[in-house]
């Protein structure tokens, strides 16, 4: 054997017997679907996730973050009625992350029902552990436009999905409630660096849901290059 053809064995080998690199950041996208978000709400809440990830903001965030990131939707009401509506996709560029936002649009609403946040927080964390790779960072990223009314509190949920490492923003709509930040705030977020945004309404739920996109996904890229 020559020893071009040995060398080119040695790094086919190499190549596909290397392990395969996690994403940097493990992001679920936690919404809303109970039945105080109208049929229009809901479209205007779905349509802005995917309007995000086609934004050239949020895409260089994503492209930041060593080993891009790791990304599911799931939507939540009724403990019962929780589900995955896109699985985890790995986004790490422009082509990926408009074709995660394709599959956000493509979907049809999960049901409607009351709001039961503390559930929605243990279903969304019970997901990290089915990503491809771990991932160094795990960040759920929870809106809603009303305060728990069904299931165990939220805050204690909040602590339980904290104390295992996980971050936890939330995105505040204050439709129906205009105290509902503060509630987050109070109940909701925990761990590292979290943080509310609050949109006044669903018309600007998608530049809330911009702004705290790049605002957690930058912030996942800062802290691995500390």
């Amino acid at each position: 054997m020559s020893a071009f053809l040995w060398l080119v064995g040695l790094a086919t080998l190499l190549a596909t017997s290397a392990p395969a690199v996690g994403a940097g950041l493990a992001l679920v996208l936690a919404v809303d679907v109970s039945a105080s978000v109208t049929a229009d709400s809901y479209l205007l809440q779905r349509d802005g996730i995917a309007r995000a990830f086609e934004n050239p903001r949020l895409v260089a965030a994503i492209s930041a973050v060593p080993g891009g990131i790791e990304a599911l939707v799931l939507e939540w009401s009724d403990p019962d009625r929780i589900a995955i509506t896109v699985g985890w996709t790995r986004l790490a560029d422009a082509n990926s992350a408009a074709a995660f936002g394709a599959a956000v649009v493509a979907t049809k609403r999960s049901s409607e029902g009351l709001t039961a946040i503390g559930p929605a927080l243990l279903a969304a964390a019970a997901a990290f552990d089915h990503t491809p790779e771990p991932a160094p960072r795990r960040i759920i990223d929870i809106s809603g436009d009303g305060m728990a009314n069904f299931g165990p509190p939220p805050a204690a949920a909040r602590d339980r999905v904290v104390a295992a490492g996980t971050t936890i923003n939330g995105l505040a709509i204050l439709t129906e409630e205009p105290w509902l930040e503060a509630y987050y705030r109070s109940n909701v977020i925990g761990g590292p660096g979290a943080f509310v945004v609050a949109a006044r309404d669903f018309r600007s739920v998608a530049d809330a849901i911009l702004r705290k996109l790049v605002q957690e996904i930058a912030g996942a890229s800062s802290a691995q290059m500390q």
